[in-house]
């Protein structure tokens, strides 16, 4: 059970960072944004990566071995990799709608996958 409120937390966490990091492309055209300009975009930014870190820390937390949990820290550090690049994909396909997934994206997933895979063997 641990290990599944692990991920969800990642999850969510991931979804925060990933509007932190890259939502302000999308924000800075709202009239808002574009009065208090570039300051105003790294606050927004912070404020949004401060949920992202109240997800992350208990994600670790609970789920890191010697806290009782089941990960390892690399194997927690690979599986959040794995999901910011699902939760990364998953975004820009649904904002940016200029950008397209290639063929070369999909082996790169794959072995991100296997990287998980082995990791925790």
């Amino acid at each position: 059970m641990k290990g599944l409120y692990t991920i969800l937390l990642l999850l969510f966490s991931n979804v925060f960072m990933t509007i932190a990091w890259y939502g302000h492309l999308k924000f800075q055209h709202l009239k808002f944004f574009q009065k208090t300009g570039l300051f105003g975009l790294i606050l927004a930014s912070w404020l949004i990566a401060f949920m992202e870190y109240c997800l992350m820390v208990p994600a670790n937390k609970i789920g890191y071995q010697e806290n009782g949990g089941p990960f390892t820290l690399l194997q927690l550090k690979v599986i959040q990799e794995v999901i910011t690049l699902v939760v990364f994909t998953v975004f820009t396909l649904v904002l940016f709608k200029n950008e397209a997934l290639k063929w070369n994206h999909f082996v790169g997933f794959v072995f991100l996958v296997l990287a998980v895979y082995f990791i925790r063997k």
